[in-house]
């Protein structure tokens, strides 16, 4: 290929009794106590294997590495027989005619095939005992508590989906949803996907500007807010935002619902703005669902980069919700007895496919948590854990290396011994991060599935099968069905062995974007012109000798140093390694002799001292760790790092800090605008 130009509670245990460890960990060379707890590892020499227990493989669906290559062969030889015999689980209304119509870079998945969504995670486990089963459990920030049967749950999705109608909602329009993390935001999403709407989430952490340019470029005539959400004690202004969105006098909004969260004073515009809880008064619970063709637009969900303006990924109907499915079946092991929490919030894909969509689609019971894992005290997630002894458990890295820092004393507070599957999602995991997720939240007996997928890509693309893969702690492994990854260079010829290249996908799958709304042009050339019919995820790559695939990042986040091609993700793995440092990013800055040189941003653990000396010993320590040419040119120390609220840490304005440059761009999503003023402050050390 050339590169073209241009549940029933757990018995529980005593915090202190010692667990017994059922994962195996296998190692080329005796592990040594240091190493057991993280120790002194990169992603780079990284060889610590963990075998599945054999009491968890003899559970799972998926239980040797021989079942799964001989699914994952037939997924890639035979993708009709493969992908049509799992469709079948889900609910048609209309069996479809063929599996897959693939003339890149346009997919049709299940031609001729209709369903709906809302039935598939509702309606169709209303027959049997999962009527009465616990559908959603939500914790407010405050501490409220509420429990949504599914049966319960249909009732809610069919009202509003009949609030929406009355305002003349119909199939392919846009409905714009602004909530925080309460049970209306899932309802909301499933009433849309009833009447054939197209959801549009905004993360509620995000400014009116943002609204106001996801409104327009959407073309969305309604907007679902609440007066207000809860972050840290304080109240998120989320009406007011909608406000100031809709300020512009080109909108197309005609109605906005809100629901009543926080109860503080809003303005409400007569005419324009109705309350949720008075809309229900005007309809019933009978809403027979759509019919909609598998094609048919299910979601519009925005993604901004550093520059540019926001790509609107449009999801369909069928091939999503198959693969949500197939993931919550065959990565987190689903079962009718789990309790499962996935953190994310619904702003972001993982919210909506495995918050949402996909625990329901399989029945399970999805909790959901509205604050922050810090409110009002650091173990506010493992009061969680243990309060609604959750099974399942999904989570990102930057959180992880938050209650890293935070001590082992919040974990030894409350009783984790319901836990049996643990789960990454957003980023490349470092080693020590993973140890301690592994042996401090899993006890050491609960595999972790290490998911590496994106916005574009809908669901899990590379990831271990819990009962089957053996894992090695920073990496995702190997490909799920359907997925066919290869590492290439600038040519599109494969990498060797160890060798860092693009990771190209090269067949259609289930869950794939179907474009950029709006915008054919745009989608074809960011996403299919760097390799002619070859999907291109913008991320770099390495395949090891055991053929496991070691994401390093964004490819903007690849450093030239010196002719060197250094993986940020590297670098920040070497200084995490480091006793002493909790939190890491790394950017590149323009360097006249190099071309670019390195900047380290840190966080450390409680306790350390900053100063010269640790910076000097940092630098040292990755130099050992990777080479001379990693070698960081500057440290920073500070008490955070930039992250919105979904924790993502901003890059873009670390380099631009790093780079000596003024600050420009969108900063309201920032968890804290404080952090940046004293990087800026900070210089070296």
């Amino acid at each position: 290929m050339s590169k073209k130009k241009a549940a029933k509670p757990a018995a529980k245990k005593s915090a202190a009794t010692p667990v017994k460890k059922t994962q195996k960990a296998v190692a080329s060379k005796p592990v040594k106590a240091a190493d057991a707890a993280g120790g002194n590892k990169s992603r780079m020499t990284e060889n610590r294997l963990f075998k599945p227990s054999a009491e968890f493989s003899g559970k799972a669906r998926i239980s040797s590495m021989s079942q799964y290559k001989k699914m994952h062969e037939e997924s890639l030889k035979n993708p009709d027989k493969f992908f049509g015999r799992e469709a079948k689980e889900l609910h048609w209304t209309k069996p479809f005619t063929k599996v897959l119509d693939w003339k890149c870079p346009s997919a049709k998945w299940f031609t001729g095939g209709k369903l709906n969504v809302s039935e598939n995670c509702l309606d169709r486990h209303l027959q049997g005992p999962r009527k009465t089963k616990a559908a959603l459990i939500w914790e407010g920030e405050p501490g409220e508590k509420r429990v949504l049967t599914y049966q319960q749950l249909h009732r809610e999705v069919c009202r509003f989906a009949n609030v929406l109608k009355r305002h003349k909602v119909k199939k392919g329009d846009r409905v714009v949803i602004y909530l925080p993390m309460i049970p209306e935001a899932a309802i909301a999403m499933l009433a849309c996907t009833r009447i054939g709407a197209i959801h549009n989430v905004i993360f509620g952490g995000f400014s009116a500007e943002s609204i106001k340019d996801r409104v327009l470029d959407s073309g969305a005539k309604i907007i679902i807010t609440a007066d207000g959400g809860y972050r840290r004690g304080a109240v998120v202004p989320l009406k007011k935002n909608v406000d100031d969105a809709l300020k512009a006098k080109d909108t197309p909004v005609e109605t906005v619902i809100v629901y009543k969260r926080t109860g503080q004073e809003v303005h409400i515009e007569e005419g324009r703005d109705v309350w949720w809880s008075r809309e229900l008064e005007y309809v019933d619970a009978h809403c027979p669902p759509v019919t909609m063709d598998s094609e048919s637009p299910l979601f519009i969900l925005y993604t901004s980069g550093s520059t540019g303006k926001p790509k609107g990924i449009l999801h369909t109907t069928g091939g999503y919700l198959l693969h949500a499915q197939m993931t919550c079946k065959y990565v987190f092991d689903l079962r009718d007895e789990d309790v499962y929490w996935c953190t994310a919030d619904v702003g972001w894909v993982t919210g909506h496919s495995y918050l949402v969509y996909g625990p329901l689609a399989v029945g399970a019971t999805s909790l959901m948590f509205e604050g922050a894992p810090n409110w009002p005290e650091n173990d506010r997630f493992w009061k969680i854990i243990e309060e609604y002894a959750v099974t399942v458990f999904y989570t990102a890295p930057t959180a992880i290396r938050a209650f890293m820092k935070w001590g082992d004393e919040w974990l030894q507070k409350h009783d984790l011994s319901s836990l049996r599957l643990l789960g990454t999602v957003g980023e490349p995991i470092n080693p020590e991060a993973w140890m301690w997720y592994h042996t401090k939240v899993g006890g050491g007996r609960c595999p972790i599935v290490d998911t590496w997928w994106q916005t574009e890509t809908g669901g899990h693309m590379i990831t271990p099968l819990p009962g089957a893969t053996p894992t090695k702690p920073g990496t995702a492994t190997l490909p799920f069905f359907g997925v066919d990854v290869a590492i290439v260079d600038d040519l599109g010829k494969e990498v060797g062995t160890d060798e860092q290249g693009k990771l190209v996908i090269r067949k259609p799958w289930p869950s794939m974007l179907r474009g950029i709304w709006g915008d054919k042009a745009r989608y074809q050339d960011t996403y299919w012109s760097e390799f002619k019919g070859w999907y291109f995820a913008g991320d770099g790559a390495r395949r090891d000798k055991d053929g496991y695939i070691w994401i390093i990042g964004r490819i903007d986040d690849v450093l030239n140093v010196a002719g060197h091609r250094l993986g940020t993700a590297e670098v920040e793995s070497a200084l995490v390694s480091h006793p002493a440092v909790a939190e890491a990013a790394v950017v590149g800055r323009p360097d006249e002799m190099k071309g670019q040189g390195v900047v380290c941003f840190v966080t450390v653990k409680e306790g350390v001292k900053t100063g010269r000396e640790l910076a000097d010993e940092l630098k040292k320590h990755v130099r050992k760790v990777i080479g001379p040419v990693a070698t960081p040119d500057e440290v920073r120390f500070a008490v955070a790092l930039p992250k919105t609220r979904s924790g993502k840490i901003m890059r873009r304005l670390l380099k631009q800090i790093a780079a000596g440059e003024i600050i420009k761009g969108d900063t309201t999503t920032l968890e804290d605008i404080n952090v940046i003023a004293q990087l800026v402050a900070s210089g070296e050390n």
